[in-house]
């Protein structure tokens, strides 16, 4: 199969389904990653500018981790919105280079509105990949509308998983490709006192404790017409 996860910054992705992610790629799936935003108001001492570097360097290491194709569309944090046409035809292209069988990316609750809106675009993005003449312009094919699961929000809050991803084998796998953004981390680290390693092992520790085994990620099939199918396509 050919999986993409879209997230919105450049750790969302690590912190809520790189364990799926790098079950997918053990099973010889090609898998992609996608970020929208490119996390340049992430931290109060460095600058906007040399932030947006900085993360782009670290996502791009973290999908080597686990062997993934890393796309940016570039957008500014806080100015993420599914009306933007630019990001959706930059994000419709990713589909159709991509062709995914299956798409991960935020729940439409997430606790900010970036988060959100990110689901959003790529729930318009990927139904407009699918329409010839969308973009007609466009190097690439139309592809078919593909099923979407939303991931996890961060420590959990609000979401409740009906189905779930035992990533005991690849935990710490996961939060190699997580100690990649050390800008976050000590970020995290500094203004909110947070071990966001130890946040995020322990979150998957709940949800393995939720489904019976070490760790685990939970997950929610979206429930739009023509985003079901009639068999499981998590790991």
């Amino acid at each position: 199969m050919n999986v993409l996860a879209v997230g919105c910054h450049p750790d969302d992705l690590e912190i809520s389904c790189y364990g799926a992610l790098a079950k997918y790629r053990a099973q010889g799936h090609d898998v992609a990653v996608c970020h929208i935003a490119n996390g340049n108001l992430g931290h109060a001492v460095i600058m906007p500018d040399e932030l947006r570097e900085i993360r782009f360097k670290e996502a791009e290491a973290a999908a080597k981790v686990i062997g993934a194709t890393h796309y940016s569309i570039d957008i500014d944090d806080l100015y993420v919105t599914a009306e933007n046409d630019t990001l959706i035809k930059k994000l419709a292209a990713v589909v159709r280079e991509v062709k995914p069988d299956v798409v991960i990316t935020h729940w439409e609750k997430d606790y900010m509105n970036d988060h959100m809106q990110t689901y959003y675009a790529t729930f318009r993005a990927t139904f407009a990949a699918s329409c010839p003449h969308f973009d007609l312009e466009a190097t690439t094919s139309s592809v078919p509308i593909s099923p979407i699961y939303h991931m996890d929000t961060v420590s959990g809050a609000g979401f409740l998983p009906p189905e779930y991803v035992d990533i005991s084998d690849v935990i710490d796998l996961k939060l190699e490709a997580l100690s990649c953004h050390k800008s976050q981390l000590q970020w995290m680290l500094d203004h909110d006192g947070i071990d966001f390693l130890d946040f995020v092992r322990t979150c998957s520790k709940v949800r393995g404790y939720q489904c019976g085994v070490k760790y685990a990620e939970g997950y929610r099939l979206s429930q739009n017409y023509l985003r079901m199918v009639p068999r499981r396509l998590l790991p």
